[in-house]
């Protein structure tokens, strides 16, 4: 068989297999998108058909397949990339990129505000976050521990009026009023 020969069989099955891809779209356009690649690769791999078989069985596999190759690869698709004109504020974060920059601000502001504190409270304050027990800061000040506590407290209270503008809704403790 000629390849024009074989072409033209193919393309007298062009109407059924159009019913066919519906079955599998559901829609028109798609159904239309699907019978064209099916249609080129029975063509373009025409030399795989062999004379005498069932060429409509052979050319229903063909697009079967494509529309299984095709289902998947949007499926991948959809997993990776966001086709929305919005990316929400869950997604932005995977979406963007960080970089030391943001963190950097951060961290120089902290250091700003503990040089802001008065010694009385950073030193405790600071020994406390190193992990240092309270009786320890206690002993290094030679004060009592109730002091520490209170002094460390009010530390926190300063340090978090300084640094009022990262205290977010995720941050905040809930309240209990009476």
């Amino acid at each position: 068989m000629t390849k024009v020969e074989f072409n033209t069989l193919v393309m007298q099955q062009a109407g059924s297999l159009k019913m066919y891809a519906m079955h599998f779209t559901h829609d028109t356009e798609d159904a239309n998108d699907l019978v064209q690649d099916t249609l080129l690769k029975a063509i373009t791999y025409y030399n795989k058909f062999k004379e005498g078989t069932n060429l409509k069985g052979w050319l229903y596999t063909i697009m079967k397949n494509t529309f299984i190759n095709n289902y998947r690869k949007l499926v991948k698709a959809s997993t990776f990339i966001t086709k929305s004109d919005e990316i929400s504020s869950p997604n932005l974060l995977f979406s963007s990129a960080r970089n030391g920059g943001e963190s950097k601000f951060i961290l120089d502001d902290i250091a700003h505000a503990l040089e802001k504190l008065p010694q009385e409270y950073c030193i405790p304050f600071c020994r406390y976050f190193e992990g240092h027990k309270y009786h320890e800061i206690a002993d290094y000040l030679g004060i009592p521990i109730g002091t520490v506590k209170t002094r460390i407290h009010v530390a926190r209270k300063l340090l978090k009026k300084s640094l009022k503008p990262y205290d977010t809704p995720s941050n905040r403790k809930p309240r209990y009023d009476d």
